[in-house]
């Protein structure tokens, strides 16, 4: 005769048989999820958002100030963690955003108004899904050869803009191709902006280029990447996204989100 179980036993027993089946159910699908998208597994889940952003001291990757917002190419932490910052609008594909939300890769996305106003309701759906959606100006113009008051119009201007659409205003800015001068960083303050970082690397669908020459990610990189298509690329945002993926795994990192810890 079988053994019987006394009642909370069995009970207990059952518990745990039912946990080890919705663990190996949960493994099934986030392997299938991983297939769909062209990976072998899942990537590495963002850390727990830190209760206190790390203080920003001048240092190499971190450029302060008086008065201005800093400036961060690195963001100071010993996690291997990098983020992952998308610019500009241009491209709005439904099958990135789908792709990051099944992979629950976290997004910092920088929207020029000129690129993004015909199609607003897309970056509020990457807002909805826990992608903040912060300021690259309204014309996307060299704000180096602009005076103040049209550096404060390009910047101030597009907070307005996102408040209205996204119903958030930025915190973070990013100078159109990373060139700012001090009436830039002046503006932007003037603005309510409290950071602007820049970038150690940038991705492509098909390579990804690096700042220095080891070649090689460093805790608290910021990855730049761009809404854009086939039309100016080889290969598409999905295809972005995957070898971003890769990468950041295979040098043993975590990608987290730019806004939880700037």
């Amino acid at each position: 005769m079988p053994l019987t179980l006394p009642g909370l036993a069995r009970a207990e027993e059952e518990s745990r048989s039912e946990a080890v089946a919705r663990q190996q159910a949960a493994v099934r699908a986030g392997l299938a999820t991983a297939r769909r998208w062209g990976l072998e597994r899942l990537p590495e889940q963002a850390p727990q958002r830190p209760a206190v952003r790390p203080e920003l001291k001048a240092a190499q990757g971190v450029k302060l100030a008086p008065g201005r917002p800093p400036v961060v190419y690195r963001v100071p932490t010993d996690q291997k963690i990098v983020f992952l910052t998308v610019d500009d609008g241009a491209e709005k594909d439904p099958e990135f955003s789908r792709m990051a939300a099944e992979l629950g890769v976290p997004l910092s996305v920088f929207v020029a108004d000129y690129l993004a106003r015909e199609d607003y309701g897309y970056f509020r759906r990457l807002a909805a899904q826990g992608d903040m959606v912060n300021n690259h100006t309204i014309n996307h113009r060299d704000l180096r050869l602009l005076g103040y008051e049209q550096q404060r119009d390009e910047i101030c201007r597009q907070q307005d803009q996102l408040e209205r659409q996204i119903g958030v205003r930025p915190r973070l800015f990013r100078p159109p191709y990373g060139e700012y001068t001090d009436d830039t960083l002046r503006a932007a303050a003037s603005c309510g902006i409290e950071a602007v970082p820049l970038w150690n690397e940038e991705a492509f669908p098909d390579r990804m280029e690096y700042r220095y020459d080891d070649q090689r990610l460093h805790p608290g990189d910021i990855i730049l990447t761009h809404f854009r298509g086939t039309s100016l690329w080889n290969g598409t945002m999905t295809d972005l996204l995957r070898r971003v993926v890769k990468v950041v795994g295979a040098q043993g990192f975590t990608l987290a989100r730019l806004d939880d810890y700037l």
